[in-house]
């Protein structure tokens, strides 16, 4: 059975920011998207970005030029890294992995069948 297991530093400083790891138990990166989502109290699981199997990366707008998704398949490992964190960035952080839709990585969190078991980021002004 696949894991994930999510490890990071969780309360950070506005402005700051913060790299966020997600290692598999077993390698299951190969032709699998591998993506970040995140969740505010009563909010829903917002997708953050995702990485695909060519390396190709992609970024919700609100993180987009902050933040860098990549992956060291021989580590079998996913890293976020988010700069200039705001109040936007609290939450709790997920990654999870799954199938591809047409050639293409989704953003529905039910399209997706591994998690991590989530590590919450908070922001301190």
């Amino acid at each position: 059975q696949v894991l994930l297991v999510e490890s990071g530093v969780g309360s950070l400083q506005a402005a700051g920011s913060l790299r966020l790891s997600c290692s598999s138990s077993r390698f299951t990166y190969l032709r699998r998207c591998n993506v970040w989502f995140r969740q505010a109290p009563s909010r829903y699981r917002q997708w953050v970005s995702a990485i695909d199997p060519d390396g190709s990366t992609f970024y919700t707008d609100s993180v987009k030029g902050r933040s860098t998704i990549s992956k060291d398949n021989a580590k079998s490992t996913l890293y976020l890294q988010t700069d200039s964190l705001n109040p936007e960035d609290p939450a709790m952080y997920y990654c999870a992995t799954g199938p591809l839709y047409g050639g293409a990585c989704l953003i529905a969190p039910n399209l997706y069948d591994v998690w991590g078991q989530g590590t919450q980021v908070t922001v301190s002004s």
